[in-house]
């Protein structure tokens, strides 16, 4: 019997379905987490130690060491995460993406799973259509659960099989009859493999089903996970390459970290093959050597190769935890902070992709639309310098105007594509769907702030250029008009970094009216004093102009705070207020 291309189409299939389940059964873990992700990433920012069991934690419930580390590198790139603080999350990342070779190795290959994953779907299928929305979550894991073991067995059942296809066998023994030269090279093969499938975990499914047929040996097993390793860091070395330079470094760490304990396992290898192999030996029902070929010990093998691969993480943790901040200086000189570029204006939160957590990926946006409301809070601050101070450099002060008013513009419209694509990459629960709808409103309400801004400042330069200016009276009411519209905007910023229902609506009223009446209030003295000549009609078209312009910010300001209530007012005025 020959192995034919059509044989070889259906294990690229089962591999497919395989990674389908696997990326089914990490969402629906994601989901049933939901806000408890967000507790658990809290841990992160204490200490080192807690970082490992926050990076472990997060790596079992995602079931994606890939997804744990891109997340500490999208907050790291974020300034929510130091450098140092994320290396303890990438250490327990690497513990805890050996649970899936476990669950693997347990069920794939020590017991008959495959009419028990049939049945998980055939019992849970019916709760995707489900209104309750946990119990639709609930559905979708044990539903990957179950694709996920389907695969498996296909996988199993695709591969060729040995003594059917000697020839494979005799072309497999010319690249691993060359000792320790077999094991490198079987490295370089585990790193390009999980390179090409981009999920470790998928490339450690692959190397159990291998060594379980047969095909290659105990030892050359352990070489490709230990490439597999190293090859998993890659996905977060992509992502930081559009971040900033402390990105960068969390990234570098994890490859560095990785490689210098695939260097020293190789230097010891073979002794702690020969420890797993006694290991396995004493505990198990069927006490056959792993490191031999005898078939018997095809199932010990499989457990044998998950304690290396967690044995291996563990170790590495252990050893390496001393070293962190000598390693952490190295990749510091290595990659320096080139200064102020590193920390210029841009996508801080959501620079590096959807999260496959619809909750985390909301999460980002809201960071990023806090950091859109202090860029217009240091825009008023600007505005209020180029009105009131004589000696201020007003051709510098344009100039970051006009860039802040540019960056609002990049922003809205990131923040807007990155929101759309969340709702086109996941299938989101309707409170998640409704706060986008509001958040989408309130980066339109703040790009609209940024804009007149830089009108008013377009306005101000005018007047110069003209030689014209108010009497004290016009510009001591403008000041206080600034003011009032500062506290308004101040309250804005607080509102945006809020829960939903912390947004006090009634304090954000009231700062609002207190605009609105200053307006009334200052435009009625403005017409007294264009009929009293008090200053030119350049001068005072000017003033009524932005007047007006500051009063419509307080409205949008209004706007932006109801967004953070995820409400919208009937009526904008407190009830009672005339």
């Amino acid at each position: 019997m020959t192995y034919s291309f059509f044989d070889f189409l259906q294990l690229i299939g089962a591999l497919g379905i395989f990674i389908f389940g696997m990326k089914i059964f990490s969402e629906g873990l994601q989901k049933i987490a939901g806000n408890r992700l967000k507790g658990i990433l809290s841990g992160m920012t204490r200490n080192r130690l807690t970082g490992v069991l926050t990076g472990l934690g997060t790596t079992a419930i995602t079931q994606s060491s890939t997804t744990t580390t891109v997340m500490a590198v999208s907050f790291v790139n974020a300034g929510l995460l130091s450098f140092v603080q994320s290396t303890g999350v990438i250490m327990g990342a690497n513990i805890g993406t050996t649970i899936t070779a476990w669950i693997v190795a347990l069920f794939g290959f020590k017991m008959q799973i495959t009419p028990i994953a049939m049945a998980l779907i055939g019992i849970f299928f019916a709760f995707l259509f489900s209104k309750n929305q946990r119990w639709r979550n609930i559905a979708e894991t044990m539903v990957g659960f179950g694709i996920l073991f389907i695969g498996l067995e296909f996988i199993k059942n695709g591969v060729p099989d040995i003594r059917s296809n000697p020839e494979l066998l005799s072309f497999l023994n010319t690249f691993s009859e060359y000792g320790y030269l077999s094991l490198i090279l079987f490295v370089a093969i585990g790193t390009i493999l999980t390179l090409v499938m981009q999920s470790s975990s998928a490339a450690s499914a692959i190397t159990l089903v291998m060594l379980f047929e047969g095909w290659i040996s105990f030892p050359i097993a352990a070489a490709m996970v230990l490439g597999e390793n190293i090859g998993t860091t890659v996905t977060a070395n992509i992502a930081a390459m559009v971040g900033n330079v402390h990105a960068k470094r969390a990234a570098r760490f994890h490859l560095m970290f990785n490689v210098i304990g695939v260097l020293w396992m190789m230097a010891v290898i073979y002794p702690v093959l020969n420890s797993i192999d006694l290991v396995v030996q004493t505990f198990s029902h069927n006490p056959v050597s792993i490191m031999g070929n005898d078939p018997a010990a095809r199932p010990n093998a499989t457990l044998g190769l998950s304690l290396f691969h967690t044995s291996f993480n563990v170790l590495n943790v252990v050893i390496l935890f001393a070293f962190v901040p000598y390693i952490v200086r190295l990749i510091e000189r290595l990659l320096p902070d080139n200064g102020p570029q590193d920390d210029q204006y841009q996508l801080k939160y959501i620079s590096l992709g959807v999260m496959t957590s619809p909750g985390l990926s909301v999460e980002q946006a809201q960071k990023e639309i806090q950091n859109f409301a202090e860029i217009i809070e240091k825009m008023h601050g600007l505005v209020d310098e180029l009105l009131f101070d004589p000696q201020a450099p007003r051709e510098k002060l344009l100039e970051r105007i006009h860039a802040y008013e540019e960056t609002t513009d990049q922003l809205e419209m990131e923040i807007s594509d990155y929101l759309v694509s969340i709702t086109e990459n996941t299938n989101l629960e309707h409170e998640l769907s409704e706060r986008m709808r509001f958040m989408q409103t309130m980066i339109n309400d703040m790009e609209r702030i940024a804009d007149i801004y830089f009108q008013v400042s377009k306005l101000s330069d005018r007047m110069l250029e003209a030689k014209t200016n108010w009497p004290e009276e016009a510009n001591s009411e403008m000041q206080q008009m600034m003011t009032a519209l500062r506290a308004a905007i101040h309250n804005m910023r607080l509102n945006v970094a809020r829960d939903a229902e912390d947004v006090d609506l009634r304090h954000a009223i009231k700062l609002e009216d207190q605009v609105d009446d200053l307006r009334d209030e200052f435009r009625d003295n403005h017409y007294a004093r264009l009929e009293n000549g008090a200053y030119s009609p350049r001068a005072g078209v000017t003033f009524i102009d932005i007047l007006n312009r500051l009063e419509r910010i307080g409205d949008h300001v209004l706007n932006v705070n109801e967004s953070s209530a995820c409400t919208r007012l009937k009526a904008k005025r407190i009830p009672g207020k005339k």
